[in-house]
């Protein structure tokens, strides 16, 4: 079963060029020069209902300030960028930006790198924030390391575990430093999205996750455990391909993908990773079919930022 894992994870590099498996080395990717056709920007408020598949993630009241949300990542956030920016919308009025990458990692983020990244400088983190002015930034990164990321320098998990994880706890202290500096009085806050289970490597899930605890707790930021809404009611760090629907997913159409069993799909058979359920392609995209895994892990990181949106006042 493992080996079925493994080449279902080269496979999917191979797809999507950036698939975000850090033991996997991906054929292709975005080009370094290349960005995003611009950030996408919402600043629409939803109507007064939300339509089926947008409800509000909480009953409770949007802020009395509508906030403004910054999303970057790697492959997870590009599959879920439109399904957060629905939920953000629908339950907060936020105003909404995203612009993830593909197959990078913290340090494809930072400013002052030397060297080719696979983020333009204009989508660096910090010249996001001055240019978006965001109350929060969002980073949904699982851990990228293969040596396709030119700004890992070839520090690999797979090679070189504890370099791995020095260089990973450095990055997320120097990405913080720059997007703290770059809001200036008012710097946003860092909202870390804590992963979900690894089948191949889940102690490195596990560590990376509390590297995003120990960032967060000592800068003053958040976390999201989104990982946690896609794993196993008792085993965190339990990697499954199917869950128990949730009241939200049986109240849905089509969110129960097993609704005879009860039971939802989070990932497709070929791809262990990602929680799209469309095929994958060679061109990184959002996901363009409801997929429960993407939904929980957005509804998860709305929670969180209505939870302390709402507490700030």
């Amino acid at each position: 079963m493992r080996t079925a894992w493994i080449v279902g994870g080269v496979l999917c590099a191979v797809l999507l060029g950036g698939c975000g498996d850090p033991e996997s080395e991906p054929a292709a990717g975005p080009p370094p020069s290349a960005s995003p056709a611009a950030p996408a920007t919402t600043h629409q408020r939803p109507a007064a209902t939300a339509s089926a598949g947008t409800a509000p993630t909480t009953v409770d009241a949007a802020p009395a300030r509508p906030p403004s949300v910054l999303y970057l990542g790697d492959s997870l956030a590009m599959e879920s960028r439109q399904v957060l920016g629905r939920e953000l919308r629908a339950d907060l009025r936020a105003r909404y930006t995203s612009a993830p990458y593909s197959g990078t990692t913290l340090c494809d983020y930072l400013e002052g790198t030397p060297g080719r990244s696979l983020v333009p400088a204009a989508d660096k983190a910090a010249a996001l924030v001055r240019r978006v002015r965001p109350d929060y930034v969002v980073l949904q990164f699982w851990g990228n390391a293969w040596d396709y990321t030119p700004c890992m320098k070839g520090v690999s998990h797979a090679t070189a575990k504890e370099a791995y994880f020095r260089r990973y706890a450095a990055d997320a202290r120097r990405l913080t430093e720059q997007i703290h500096a770059a809001g200036g009085a008012g710097r946003p806050r860092i909202v870390w999205v804590l992963q979900g289970p690894d089948p191949m490597t889940p102690d490195r899930v596990r560590r990376v996750n509390a590297l995003y605890r120990e960032r967060a707790a000592a800068s003053g930021d958040l976390v999201a455990d989104a990982g946690r809404s896609v794993s196993p009611e008792g085993g965190r760090y339990t990697w499954a391909q199917y869950l128990p629907c949730t009241a939200h997913e049986r109240s849905h159409e089509g969110y129960c993908t097993q609704p005879g069993r009860d039971r939802t799909a989070l990932h497709r058979d070929d791809d262990h990773l990602h929680f799209c359920l469309a095929p994958t392609t060679s061109t990184p995209r959002p996901c363009p079919v409801t997929s429960p895994g993407i939904v929980r892990i957005a509804r998860e990181i709305t929670r969180a930022i209505g939870e302390h949106a709402r507490a700030s006042g």
